[in-house]
Parts: C-alpha cells; structure tokens; sequence
C-alpha cells in the first residue's frame, strides 16, 4: 500500500506542476503581449516628437 500511496502522490505533485507550469505560460504570453503594446506605442510617440521637433526647427529657420 505504501508504493501505491507514493506512486499516487507523484502523478497528483505532477499534475500540479503541470497546471502551475500552464498557468505560468499564460501569464508570460500576456505579458508579452502588454510589452509589445506598450512598444508600439512608445514608437509612436517617438515619432510624434521627431516630427514636432523637426517642425520647431523649421519654423525658427523661417523666422530668421
């Protein structure tokens, strides 16, 4: 009975880490996915300033 209590008790820890394991998955892939949004958006926004900056410089260059 005792192997029979020991065997049972590593398939239960193995489906355990399984499900910790799946879980765990999850979370890193919307991580990534919150990452890459944010990525894309800092991008933008780097763009948006080159682009203001670019206009400030003209607009003092046509000043003078």
């Amino acid at each position: 009975m005792n192997y029979i209590e020991r065997i049972w008790s590593a398939f239960t820890s193995m489906i355990k880490l399984e499900d910790r394991v799946t879980r765990q998955t999850d979370s890193i892939d919307k991580h990534q996915e919150r990452i890459e949004d944010l990525t894309e958006r800092i991008i933008r926004l780097e763009t948006k300033l080159d682009m203001l900056m670019s206009a400030a410089v003209v607009k003092r260059i046509s000043k003078n």
